[in-house]
């Protein structure tokens, strides 16, 4: 097993390391919060942060290992930190001449795929990197790396925060005020990102999710569809005769009849299902891991829910598109969009379906 050679600014890298003041301090929040979205956004069972020390590799967080460091020698992150700007990405372990015998990869742990962006500080210096890793051979997607290497920045914010804070926390006591606006600050301005971010993927009117909430969730099923071989649904849904509707109605009534709508969405449908407003007076809902006949029960019942509904003025009725495949490449909304269009063609008020096969 062949160890990773030494970055040529090493001993400035392990300064820095050392006077950071991580290294074996115990767990935070901010940054187990990272290493939970890691994992989750890659759906890899472990995601670690990791501190590459002079001769092992330390884990600030970690989620789903049991251990909190290894030697250096077995460390991935070693070989990571080479290259300061790129991802190392290691689809199969066990076919790469740098990592075949590695005890991580021979041993219990059984690591096969690995993926890490090097955690590089205002000084240029790589102290470790945030990785994510899985026990089978494995890709990353586009979606994936861009997620990986937002979240390694705000590894680096935190170290950076944690940094300022200690150092405030040992200055002078004329400072303690300063400390603790600068520490209100950050919080509010997180507080702000949070609101923004949920506002960006948010409908205004409906409170569901936006179209651009939507592209994502449908690429990232798409992917989780691929890759565990699962059928994936859609539902496209479409208010019968809205426009004359909300010419008779005015535009506030039309935008309570859109509420009303998004609430028998997110009431009808499962647990696990994405509604979202697809625009104007439609609505999309994501079926994950639902073939057709799961799917139309949910079209159904809320096709049903709208048509007896009190709506205060008179009466609403929804034609919907099922569409449901097993391919992945599949654009699951044209074929809903054609299923949906035979529905309002039949007369509207009723559900029809679409089933795609592959050859």
């Amino acid at each position: 097993m062949p160890a990773a050679p030494l970055p040529e600014n090493e001993t400035e890298r392990l300064d820095e390391l050392k006077t950071s003041g991580l290294l074996d301090t115990l767990p935070e929040q901010a940054f187990d919060d990272i290493t939970f979205l890691a994992a989750q956004i890659t759906t890899t069972p472990i995601a670690l942060v990791s501190l590459v020390d002079e001769d092992r590799q330390w884990f600030k967080s970690r989620v789903g290992l049991g251990i909190s460091e290894t030697p250096r020698s077995q460390a991935f992150c070693g070989h990571a930190i080479l290259e300061p700007d790129t991802v190392l990405i290691v689809p199969d372990a066990t076919a790469d001449l740098r990592f075949a015998d590695n005890p991580l990869v021979t041993g219990e742990l059984g690591a096969r795929f690995y993926a890490g962006v090097p955690l590089v500080t205002a000084s240029g210096n790589a102290l470790g990197t945030l990785c994510v890793l899985d026990h089978t051979p494995r890709g990353l997607s586009e979606t994936e790396e861009r997620a990986l290497r937002a979240l390694s920045r705000q590894v680096i914010a935190q170290i950076e925060l944690r940094q300022r804070v200690t150092q405030l926390a040992d200055a002078a006591a004329e400072r303690e005020l300063h400390a603790q606006q600068l520490l209100s600050s950050q919080e509010r301005l997180e507080t702000a990102l949070v609101e923004v971010t949920k506002a960006s993927v948010t409908d205004s009117l409906t409170g569901l999710k936006n179209r651009r909430a939507l592209v994502d969730k449908l690429e990232e099923e798409r992917i989780r569809s691929s890759r565990y071989d699962t059928p994936l649904a859609v539902l496209l849904i479409d208010i019968d005769n809205f426009k004359m509707y909300n010419d008779l109605q005015g535009h506030r009534g039309g935008d309570a009849a859109l509420k009303q709508v998004a609430k028998v969405l997110s009431e009808s449908c499962r647990a696990m299902d994405f509604p979202a407003r697809f625009g104007g007076d439609e609505f999309v809902v994501v079926l994950p891991n639902a073939n057709l006949p799961e799917a139309l029960p949910v079209a159904e019942r809320i096709q049903h829910t709208i048509q007896v509904a009190d709506w205060h003025g008179p009466p609403l009725t929804v034609s919907i598109g099922a569409a449901s495949d097993s391919d992945p490449s599949t654009d699951l909304i044209v074929a809903a969009d054609a299923a949906l269009y035979r529905a309002k063609h039949d007369g509207r008020n009723q559900v029809a379906s679409t089933k795609l096969t592959t050859s």
